[in-house]
């Protein structure tokens, strides 16, 4: 038996297996319904309380930042401000990445650090960066000044905010004096 004697029957042979399986399989496919044993997904489901909705979110007060100021801790600050570090250079004479660097920040003015493109809202604000107009900014930066660049959500904690500024405050040759 020669060669193209062998591959005629196996080529017999497989295409008989093809024509079987492949009549099984339309088969099934027309024929039977396959349900799962069990659900793919098991989604929880929570049942509507009638519980009264939560209270509003207390307003923002700044006083109380510029109170725990004083006793804040920079080094719990240095961990806040790593969530800065994605857009922000805090080093002297550091670059300006996404947002401006921030050596120097309190008492610089607003939307003026050279090298840097600030939106049309940012320069139109005008002033400096003290304690309360920096606790507000980073409490709510979208809110503070509307239609800047920044799209950080802000530091809600008041402790943590303080922090922040305490570890900010650092960022200077000479540090500013804490508020009154």
């Amino acid at each position: 038996m020669d060669s193209f004697e062998v591959n005629k029957i196996a080529g017999a042979v497989l295409s008989a297996l093809l024509v079987i399986f492949s009549i099984r399989t339309l088969y099934d496919i027309v024929r039977q319904e396959h349900k799962p044993e069990k659900p793919g997904w098991a989604l929880p489901v929570t049942e509507v309380s009638s519980a009264k909705p939560a209270a509003p979110e207390a307003p923002f007060d700044v006083a109380k930042v510029l109170q725990l100021l004083p006793k804040a801790n920079a080094d719990n600050g240095a961990d806040t401000f790593k969530k800065c570090m994605a857009c922000h250079t805090g080093t002297k004479d550091g670059r300006n990445l996404v947002g401006p660097n921030l050596w120097g920040i309190v008492d610089r003015p607003v939307g003026q650090h050279a090298g840097f493109p600030y939106s049309e809202a940012m320069k139109k604000h005008g002033g400096k960066w003290g304690w309360k107009e920096l606790a507000t900014y980073l409490h709510d930066p979208k809110a503070t000044v509307p239609g800047n660049k920044m799209a950080f959500p802000g530091v809600k904690d008041p402790q943590d905010l303080a922090d922040l500024l305490a570890y900010l405050r650092k960022l200077a040759d000479s540090p500013a004096p804490l508020p009154q």
